[in-house]
């Protein structure tokens, strides 16, 4: 009994249960206290962060110079854009339809004019910059190829990778001994974050508590029937719309949320997709997706296919008009849909994206009015954590189908895998290179 129960603590989702059930109390027992622990989770996301570029190059090169026709990464990079873009429509529709049936802020009568605007006043101004489609692609080009690691920008990084793999294919033998060596890189890089994630339990534990000390259980009563909305609007999207696609490939969306408990309940604590990427890029391999489409599709499907941002826009949206009492006709929801359909592209990467976009969208449509943005304040947080879940069920399900797509998803080494899962035989990703995976399926 006492082995069984050490071996239940030491799963790590396990861990990171018990470090956000330990997060929870503190933010609402002693607030202040909660309230300090937002640099011990800040701190887990940075040490995450430092490790993404480096990962998303040796993945994306070591995946492309390991094949012999350069015109896949081509198709596979335009199967996944398609699948972004129909996706985060749907996202956005399903948004649009269940808060105009729900009709969240109704009966507020909220006067925009007497709003004080301060509070949001940051975002207004960097909505008011430049993110229009022309200016984001120019910014994939950087300045230079440092410039890119130095900064993080995930779609500059892919480029540069891209550039890179399709270079050494064509080098061919004289570029074996720089993909070994890159290959090496990213082995180490994926010890490094085993070693990180140890800290996961705390980092989650820390955000939770900053959240619920910050801003309190009570503020989210005010705005509780618009939270309900969306974590409803969420869960329906996931089950109906992604695990229509999950099933669609192979992979049942139980088997993928039991597959992947420790990201979700990580970024449940954190708020970030990107605190859990690195463990995606190898959970999504060993299951038996191929290491270009994995490279590709995953990094990008960060900046191009946010659901759970989508759903989260188009009803905030549609939530600060009825609040405000205005007006918003089919065809004003059309044009909004529209809009939204471009600014949730062009300001990915911007910090605080979901809410820069959302005050960028009613600036250039002009009939919501930009104060009612305030109205959300207090529980923009906890509706935070219901779009990064969304976001990261999206990408991951995302990679599955376009790997299936492809005709590159080994159906035989996922059944495989969850099998040894439910049995517990199946070591922590974080234990094993990435090129271990394939050794975990028993060849027959």
């Amino acid at each position: 009994m006492k082995t069984l129960r050490s071996g239940v603590l030491n799963q790590l989702y396990v861990q990171v249960l018990i470090g956000i059930t330990i997060g929870g109390l503190i933010g609402f027992l002693w607030p202040q206290v909660g309230t300090s622990l937002q640099p011990i989770a800040d701190g887990f996301i940075k040490l995450i962060k430092m490790l993404l570029s480096p990962i998303i190059f040796g993945t994306v090169v070591v995946g492309i110079a390991k094949m012999s026709n350069i015109k896949e990464v081509g198709r596979i990079g335009a199967k996944a854009l398609l699948y972004f873009e129909i996706v985060s429509t749907l996202a956005l529709l399903i948004g649009l339809v269940v808060v105009n049936v729900m009709r969240p802020g109704e009966g507020m009568n909220i006067d925009a004019t007497h709003i004080d605007t301060s509070s949001i006043s940051t975002y207004v101004q960097a909505s008011q910059a430049d993110h229009g489609i022309v200016k984001f692609l120019l910014d994939i080009i950087p300045v230079t190829i440092v410039d890119a690691f130095a900064k993080g920008a995930m779609l500059q990084v892919i480029l540069i990778s891209v550039l890179v793999g399709v270079a050494l294919v064509q080098l061919g033998e004289r570029g074996k001994p720089l993909v070994g060596l890159i290959d090496a890189l990213l082995q180490t890089l994926f010890k490094i974050v085993g070693i990180v994630m140890r800290l996961a339990p705390l980092g989650a534990g820390a955000g939770i508590a900053f959240t619920i000390g910050k801003y309190g259980i009570g503020t989210i009563w005010s705005l509780a029937y618009l939270m309900l909305g969306v974590y409803v609007t969420s869960i329906l999207f996931v089950v109906v719309v992604l695990g229509s696609v999950a099933y669609w490939s192979g992979f049942p969306l139980p088997s993928f949320l039991r597959y992947f408990k420790d990201e979700i309940l990580i970024v449940l604590g954190t708020c970030s997709t990107e605190a859990v990427m690195p463990q995606m890029l190898a959970k999504l391999e060993r299951l038996g997706c191929d290491k270009t489409v994995v490279g590709l599709v995953l990094p990008t499907g960060y900046t191009f296919n946010a659901d759970g941002t989508s759903i989260y826009l188009t009803m905030a949206a549609v939530f600060v008009a009825q609040a405000t009492n205005t007006d918003l006709g089919i065809a004003d929801q059309l044009v909004l849909l529209g809009v939204l359909l471009l600014t949730s592209k062009g300001s990915a990467g911007v910090a605080g994206a979901g809410f820069i976009t959302l005050a960028a969208t009613l600036s250039s449509i002009g009939t919501v009015p930009v104060a009612g943005l305030v109205l959300l304040l207090g529980v923009d947080r906890f509706m935070n954590e219901a779009r990064a879940v969304t976001n990261l069920i999206g990408n991951g399900i995302a990679t599955i189908a376009v790997a299936n797509w492809e005709g590159v998803f080994d159906r035989s080494q996922a059944r495989e895998v969850m099998r040894l899962h439910r049995e517990g035989k199946l070591p922590d990703v974080q234990d094993e290179a990435p090129e271990d995976s394939h050794n975990l399926v028993p060849q027959h």
